[in-house]
């Protein structure tokens, strides 16, 4: 298994197109940090307008802030750069002629298939760490540090500047199981297809489709909601959110609903399993012919 995922990584970061990810996150986020740079204090002008007399204490646009507005402002970017490898595993070596070479080697056709995946994941957590280098710490160098202010639906959150760092390292392990269920799915739909463009439109379109199914407040898609892998990717957001005491004060070091984080990684993993599970049987019954 090991010298086959060698294999699969030597021939992800050979290609051109495995680079095209990390480029852009790496513009999009410059741009972003460029942007709330010049202009950030009308930025945090526009946050408080709201709030009247209300007082925050400290720098309001810090690296903690800086790097919640990016991460919700990629929300939907990240998981399509990835679909551009994982839907492209099978597929572009059908496209290439090469697939049944490969299946023709000493190794079960699962073990190439599990090896296929288990490089994505690893190409998906190195464009994980790269965003977080660029996203957070970054931020925290060019804007530096303090409490993390946030505006919530009904209520404000503030955390405390020396118990948010441990929140995003759990919001980015969480982004890494979000961004494998997105992976999952592209790595399925190339199983039946010789063209990586078919399975890559796909992919994303299914990541579109879902996440403005989960936007529209229209009650016939609430019963379907749950069920939507986008919904549950947004749970990060809940790592941000604490405990209150009987007089509304936060309770440090603590999540308000731990439960929905757990439910929504159920979810996720219930995705992966099923379609990791499937392409392993698609490819397992399939005459490969190319």
């Amino acid at each position: 298994m090991w010298q086959l995922l060698q294999i699969e990584l030597y021939k992800i970061f050979r290609r051109p197109r495995t680079y095209i990810a990390f480029g852009a996150t790496a513009v999009l986020i410059t741009l972003l940090q460029f942007g709330l740079k010049v202009d950030g204090q009308e930025y945090a002008d526009f946050m408080l307008q709201s709030l009247g007399s209300f007082d925050v204490q400290g720098k309001l646009l810090n690296g903690y802030q800086v790097c919640y507005i990016i991460l919700q402002l990629m929300l939907v970017h990240v998981p399509l750069l990835v679909t551009l490898i994982s839907a492209d595993m099978l597929s572009g070596e059908a496209n290439l002629g090469t697939l049944r070479l490969v299946l023709s080697k000493p190794y079960s056709r699962t073990s190439v298939i599990l090896s296929k995946f288990f490089a994505t994941g690893i190409y998906t957590l190195l464009l994980l760490i790269w965003v977080a280098i660029l996203a957070l710490f970054v931020s925290m160098l060019v804007f530096g540090t303090n409490d993390l202010f946030l505006m919530k639906s009904e209520y404000i959150v503030l955390i405390k500047e020396s118990d948010v760092f441990w929140r995003y390292c759990c919001a980015f392990g969480f982004a890494f199981v979000s961004l494998m269920t997105v992976a999952s799915i592209g790595f399925f739909l190339s199983a039946f297809a010789e063209n990586s463009i078919g399975p890559i439109v796909t992919t994303m379109s299914i990541i579109i489709l879902f996440t403005v199914l989960g936007t529209l407040n229209i009650p016939m898609f609430d019963a379907i909601n749950p069920y939507l892998f986008t919904t549950h990717m947004v749970t990060w957001k809940e790592f941000f959110d604490e405990k209150v005491t009987s007089n509304n004060e936060a309770i440090a070091g603590t999540i308000q609903d731990l439960p929905a984080i757990f439910h929504s990684l159920l979810v996720l993993f219930a995705y992966i399993v099923v379609m990791i599970g499937a392409t392993i049987f698609v490819m397992n019954k399939k005459d490969i012919l190319s």
